[in-house]
């Protein structure tokens, strides 16, 4: 879900605003602080210039492990984990936790302070109980500060006051836990990181720096333990799991509204990205575009020319009045994917009412197609934004 994730993944650099939502249970004081950072971000972001950050405007080359770390030139970054899982039983889930490290000034004005702000950071976790009918979802920010919250510059390595995410070889371990939600996961690649865009390059808009730099482990094979609030205890799981993360330090443009996000596995080994962004006049910026990975990790770009997502149901929310997509069917006809999805859960929304209204929906799918000419299964995520109120101009 926090997953934010700029100028999209698929994703807008809105998504580090999105997370500061108070969280149920927090108590005043945890309330206030996080009504404290959104009125930090309105105070400075007329007097924060975004030429003092760099830019995401031409291919970089990339060095793994190292590139899982923070890239603390640029604004804002994500490490955006989501997961389709199952228990012995067969019973269906969904998870997300995100981290976001968000850039107040570019230069830390006292180092040696370990209090001197330079960046906040964000986490947001959600699990979906397909059994149940049933979404829960919460979110937390801190400043840096001694043990608060950071990253590690030289691999993946984020903590959020206490939910972390750690690579050590090859394996990503993530852990959090928040009134009875709750999760402790390995995830191991199955494939290596997948580049979006040009060689890693992902074009948001038609303005010079209007976007990021975006990779992806779209396929990890996934095992732990998981929580809901309505559990008695913890329970072993299974699945997959898909993994982005996205640097840079610019922003939407204004005539865009919000953006629909697929990540998608096919039951071939082959995984689907979709990014389509969505102008406030109805129609679809032309940088939209996708990835297809193939069983063998092997990828390339697809153009929106050659994407065709047909929504087939709708949903409204009760909280916001917003209206979602609620099924689609999804063809590429140069992959030779055709294929169906629903969510696992129709209310999957994430109501904002602190980071300046921000409401979007995020949550796991299922479904059903072909895929070269092979009946498939497909299970995996989907992000809408702008469908209660649009996002426009907003990080």
């Amino acid at each position: 879900m926090q997953r934010r994730k700029p100028a999209p993944r698929g994703r807008s650099w809105v998504s580090v605003e999105r997370a500061i939502r108070p969280a149920s249970g927090l108590g005043s004081l945890g309330k206030s602080f996080l009504i404290i950072v959104v009125f930090v971000f309105i105070a400075l972001l007329p007097v924060m210039g975004w030429g003092e950050w760099r830019q995401a405007d031409v291919p970089r080359k990339w060095s793994f492990p190292a590139d899982h770390g923070s890239h603390g030139e640029y604004r804002t970054e994500w490490w955006y984990f989501t997961g389709n899982l199952s228990d012995a039983t067969g019973k269906k889930y969904g998870y997300q936790l995100t981290f976001f490290r968000y850039g107040l000034t570019e230069q830390n004005r006292d180092p040696k302070n370990p209090w001197s702000v330079r960046d906040v950071y964000l986490a947001h976790f959600a699990i979906t109980d397909a059994s149940n009918n049933t979404f829960h979802y919460t979110d937390r920010a801190s400043r840096k500060g001694p043990g608060l919250a950071g990253t590690d510059k030289h691999k993946m390595g984020v903590n959020v006051l206490g939910w972390s995410a750690e690579m050590e070889k090859n394996t990503i371990s993530l852990n959090a836990s928040f009134e009875g939600m709750e999760i402790k996961l390995d995830l191991i690649p199955v494939k290596p990181p997948v580049l979006h865009g040009r060689s890693g390059l992902s074009k948001k808009g038609p303005l010079p720096g209007q976007a990021s730099y975006y990779y992806s482990f779209t396929d990890l094979e996934t095992k732990g333990y998981m929580k809901t609030p309505g559990m008695k205890d913890r329970v072993a799981v299974r699945g997959v799991s898909w993994f982005d993360q996205e640097f840079g330090s610019n922003q939407l443009a204004g005539d865009q509204a919000g953006w629909d996000w697929f990540a998608l596995h096919l039951g071939d080994g082959r995984d689907l990205m979709i990014y389509k962004l969505r102008k406030k006049d109805g129609s679809v910026e032309k940088e939209s575009s996708g990835t297809i990975v193939e069983f063998d990790g092997s990828s390339r770009q697809i153009s929106l020319s050659d994407i065709e997502t047909t929504v087939l149901a709708h949903w409204k929310s009760q909280k916001t009045g917003g209206r979602y997509p609620a099924a689609w069917h999804i063809r590429v006809p140069s992959a030779r994917i055709d294929v169906t999805v629903k969510p696992l859960v129709a209310d999957q929304e994430l109501a904002n009412t602190v980071s300046a209204g921000i409401t979007y929906w995020e949550g796991a799918v299922d479904g059903a197609g072909t895929s070269n000419g092979k009946n498939v299964k497909v299970q995996g995520y989907i992000e809408l934004t702008g469908y209660s109120g649009t996002i426009g101009g907003t990080f």
